[in-house]
């Protein structure tokens, strides 16, 4: 079983969302990155070790620990922030 923890930074944005129809899509996202934690595309140089997952027009930043079994959620944001 897949243990997944969530950052601070996650946190903090998350809860300032008002709208529901936000937080419901990062649900269903959240449970398919735990169903299959590879689904997310691997980030390159300096982010190495993370995976992005596309939510238009947010992104969702997570790194999965294959040997420790744990997804770590980072960050959310939108995509003109990155």
């Amino acid at each position: 079983m897949v243990k997944v923890d969530y950052s601070e930074k996650f946190k903090d944005i998350v809860s300032k969302i008002k709208d529901n129809f936000i937080k419901e899509r990062i649900e269903k996202l959240l449970r398919k990155i735990k169903e299959n934690p590879e689904i997310g595309k691997p980030m390159r140089n300096v982010r190495k070790g993370t995976r992005e997952v596309y939510l238009p027009p947010f992104r969702l930043s997570y790194a999965y620990h294959k040997s420790f079994d744990t997804i770590i959620i980072l960050d959310f944001y939108h995509k003109d922030e990155q």
